[in-house]
């Protein structure tokens, strides 16, 4: 996958009006998770990723807690003066894009090493296990 047919992809599935929209919320989605995702996960996403997506995602280091997915996307909402809904709308698309084109078993393990509520800015179902 190349850069310009990721940021196509997320054009056209996030209904931004120009490509330098996608490209900032590209920026800003893959910025904020790279500061979540720790380990050996961060390695093999970067790595799935094209070259300048890759950078963006690695350009700072992480913390040493990742965020609940809520406060990830309040963060991104003040990272970029938008609202939470449009926050929201920015990494589901962006991060539903990404993760189409990557191994499913690796997105599986960067959502399970993140807290709660990630599945769903991946597109995917949030499953929950329960004590038996």
């Amino acid at each position: 996958m190349t850069f310009d047919r990721l940021l196509e992809k997320i054009r056209y599935e996030g209904a931004y009006p120009t490509r330098e929209r996608a490209e900032e919320a590209l920026r800003a989605v893959l910025g904020g998770l790279g500061r979540q995702v720790t380990g050996e996960e961060r390695v093999a996403f970067a790595a799935a990723l094209p070259r300048e997506a890759a950078q963006v995602f690695t350009a700072e280091a992480p913390g040493i807690d990742p965020a609940p997915a809520a406060r990830f996307v309040d963060d991104l909402a003040a990272r970029t003066g938008g609202t939470a809904a449009t926050a929201r709308w920015d990494a589901g698309t962006v991060l539903t894009a990404v993760s189409a084109r990557m191994d499913p078993d690796l997105v599986t393990r960067v959502i399970e090493s993140l807290p709660t509520g990630y599945a769903l800015l991946f597109g995917r179902a949030q499953l929950l296990t329960t004590a038996a």
